[in-house]
């Protein structure tokens, strides 16, 4: 399984690069809108400086033309280079732009699924990630897991390399079930994986087992 990050934010990156076996960072332009006016690239240089070259950097195109958006993934790997995912929306135009890229080298993370159609398609355009999105198929009565599974089958049956990033989580009973359902990898934001760890059970055994601990050695510390 892998875990990645979806977000451009600096401060979380760092702290959640410390606590996560962190596979990658996750980005498109409405993630990069929050962090206010800032340069992309910039910013995205600093983030290869925490994550480090062997975890995944996942960015956008913008343009939605076949010819923007080869241009726009060129840009992109020409100003970031190393371990780079070019996101892809699985519309008529960047199934098109897949193709062509992926002739030329790119790494392709095929984003914005809806469909298992999408899904299938972008599976025989040859992309790497598809990424489809969880929370926005459940709000259009789409069962997110049953998408997810048949994508599985999918791959299994063409013999595929490509793995699902599965994407668009509320919360992490989503992801569990997006990763049950064989979800290669998932990327979701510091709140949600923050969400997961703060059950006051988790806190309430770690105090107990250094009250014990104190009461019968006399210290905090082995």
């Amino acid at each position: 399984m892998e875990f990645m990050l979806d977000t451009v934010n600096l401060k979380e990156i760092e702290k959640w690069a410390a606590i996560l076996p962190l596979a990658g960072v996750t980005s498109n332009p409405s993630i990069v809108k929050k962090e206010g006016n800032i340069d992309f690239f910039e910013q995205a240089r600093k983030i290869r400086e925490i994550i480090g070259e062997k975890s995944s950097f996942h960015a956008q195109v913008v343009a939605a033309d076949v010819k923007g958006i080869i241009k726009d993934a060129h840009k992109l790997r020409n100003e970031l280079g190393g371990n780079l995912y070019i996101k892809i929306p699985v519309s008529a135009a960047g199934l098109a732009a897949m193709k062509e890229l992926k002739k030329q080298g790119f790494n392709i993370t095929a984003t914005a699924i809806y469909s298992l159609f999408q899904g299938l398609l972008a599976i025989e355009a040859d992309a790497d990630y598809l990424a489809p999105y969880y929370n926005r198929m459940e709000n259009l009565n789409t069962d997110s897991e049953i998408v997810i599974t048949q994508l599985v089958q999918a791959i299994q049956n063409k013999g595929s390399s490509t793995k699902i990033l599965a994407a668009s989580f509320k919360n992490v009973a989503q992801m569990n079930k997006a990763l049950t359902a064989g979800a290669h990898a998932v990327t979701a934001s510091g709140a949600v994986y923050e969400s997961g760890l703060e059950n006051p059970s988790i806190q309430k055994a770690v105090d107990d087992f250094t009250a014990d601990w104190k009461e019968t050695q006399g210290r905090n510390y082995i």
